[in-house]
């Protein structure tokens, strides 16, 4: 072989190791546009990454407050080459879903009667549950607002649960966090607490929804169901009112969105209150107040109104806690009149055959009727209970809440969880409620 003939192939095996070299080192990252709705945990998972790999090589996502956003550009790293593992024995499978209630379940108090209704309704869970095939062991355990939660964790049996409800108080949130993160159990907060655990516990799934997060929902779900309307906010007077947070969040959307809107007073003479109206447009009426005394006047005020004036198209935009007024003093009939819509989390249908059937079985099953309270407590066990024990053994470990992993239709409270960046599991559940003009009523879960 010539000497110039050896120098090229020379080079050419070098050029061809070289390629291999980058091509090599040019998989050990890639860049990823982020997308609509996509999460860390998502991504990492897509890859075959841990989330601790995807942030290393991501110093910004480490900086406090840090939020994934669409059309952000971030480094994928290639998966770490693992050693063959020998293959372990298979266990057994498991045939079983053992549950753990760790909430306070006495008599003494408020905490204690609600949470025993709750309680009920979880048990009334199981036994639907069980009558459709699924196994269920129940172990429950009296926790009161002042008792140490970890001594309730030593005791026999704990660490061996799928799914834990409770706490009920903030202040034994991160004590069972730790736990259940440390036994792989399943932990469910069903109720308001302080605290951001969910956000750093992949094991947490919050039931609550910060007033903040339910405020923006409702202004969204507003503008995308009347963006061609003529919102209305009326000032009610009321000084105690906490929802100037919820007319002043709308008022900007409108106003970002380039929607007119009036405002107007509920002390305003009828031939003033109607300078607010259009006769082009569906006029929607929103007070800045909840109160069931004000609602009833200003429903008044467009009885006046409409009799001075007819022709007007009316809507009425509400608030949750009007579910509780909705069979005193006709309103019922009102709500039905003015088109009103409600943004709620839940919704107690007493036309609901189910519901009324469900109703019958606790007092039969119990010798009480469930509280007058909404959202009802027994209900809420119940969908939990059907919702959580239902998903996990129909999913198994690929449960996680979402949308498509619900197991029956809800009673009372539709849930469906997001995943948080670094942590468990928030409810993203969000309803409306129509009274519609014809006396039916729908419902529309986003």
């Amino acid at each position: 072989m010539s000497k110039k003939k050896y120098i090229i192939l020379l080079l050419i095996a070098l050029f061809s190791f070289n390629l291999e070299i980058d091509a090599q080192q040019n998989q050990t990252v890639t860049l990823h546009k982020v997308k609509k709705k996509e999460t860390i945990f998502g991504i990492a998972r897509d890859n075959n990454i841990t989330i601790e790999e995807l942030i290393s090589a991501n110093p910004e996502m480490q900086q406090p407050g840090y939020e994934l956003k669409k059309g952000t550009t971030i480094t994928i790293p290639a998966p770490k080459a693992t050693a063959p593992q020998p293959v372990a024995p298979v266990a057994p499978v498991k045939n079983n879903i053992d549950v753990g209630i760790m909430l306070p379940l006495h008599n003494v108090d408020g905490d204690g009667r609600r949470m025993i209704e709750y309680y009920r309704g979880l048990l009334m869970a199981v036994e639907k549950l069980k009558l459709d095939g699924v196994n269920v062991n129940v172990k429950a355990w009296n926790v009161s607002q002042t008792d140490d939660i970890n001594a309730t964790l030593i005791q026999t049996g704990a660490d061996k649960l799928d799914v834990i409800f409770g706490p009920l108080y903030s202040k034994q949130v991160r004590a069972l966090g730790d736990f259940c993160k440390k036994n792989s159990i399943r932990m469910v907060i069903p109720f308001s607490i302080n605290g951001d655990e969910v956000n750093r516990n992949e094991f947490i799934y919050q039931v609550y929804q910060t007033p903040e997060t339910f405020n923006q929902k409702s202004v969204n779900a507003f503008v995308e169901r009347f963006g061609n309307c003529h919102p209305i906010i009326v000032d009610c007077n009321d000084s105690t009112s906490n929802k100037g947070s919820f007319t002043y969040a709308l008022r900007k959307k409108l106003e970002e969105n380039g929607i007119q809107y009036s405002i107007s007073n509920l002390r305003s003479s009828i031939e003033m209150f109607q300078k607010a109206f259009v006769t082009t447009k569906r006029n929607v009426i929103i007070l800045n107040t909840g109160r069931s005394p004000e609602l009833t006047q200003a429903m008044h005020k467009l009885d006046a109104l409409l009799a001075a004036s007819p022709g007007y198209m009316i809507s009425m935009f509400g608030y949750t806690e009007w579910q509780m007024y909705e069979k005193y003093n006709q309103n019922q009939t009102y709500f039905h009149k003015y088109d009103v819509y409600i943004p709620s989390s839940y919704f107690y249908n007493e036309q609901s055959s189910y519901v009324q059937s469900f109703d019958k079985a606790y007092k039969s099953k119990f010798g009480v009727e469930m509280m007058n309270a909404l959202p009802h407590f027994a209900l809420t066990g119940y969908d939990q209970g059907v919702f959580f024990i239902g998903g996990i053994n129909k999913f198994k470990s690929a449960f996680m809440g979402a949308r498509n992993q619900v197991y029956n239709t809800p009673l009372q409270t539709p849930y469906h969880f997001g995943k948080t960046p670094n942590g468990g599991f928030r409810n993203d559940a969000f309803m409306l409620i129509h009274y519609q003009t014809n006396g039916g009523i729908e419902t529309f879960t986003y």
